[in-house]
């Protein structure tokens, strides 16, 4: 990824969140499609780095 581009993020439960500034920490994403849709919209697609910030506070 180019050193300026950023990937803005306001899913407030991504662990990968800084919700401060609303910026995804990672690197990297892995956008992916969703089988079965196809309404030609954002819904298409979801984050596939996803990981919840509670995930392992169990």
């Amino acid at each position: 990824m180019e050193e300026n581009q950023r990937i803005n993020c306001s899913v407030s439960s991504c662990k990968y969140n800084n919700q401060k500034d609303q910026l995804c920490q990672l690197k990297q994403i892995v956008v992916t499609p969703i089988q079965g849709i196809e309404t030609k919209q954002a819904d298409e697609s979801m984050c596939s780095s996803y990981k919840n910030a509670n995930q392992n506070r169990f």
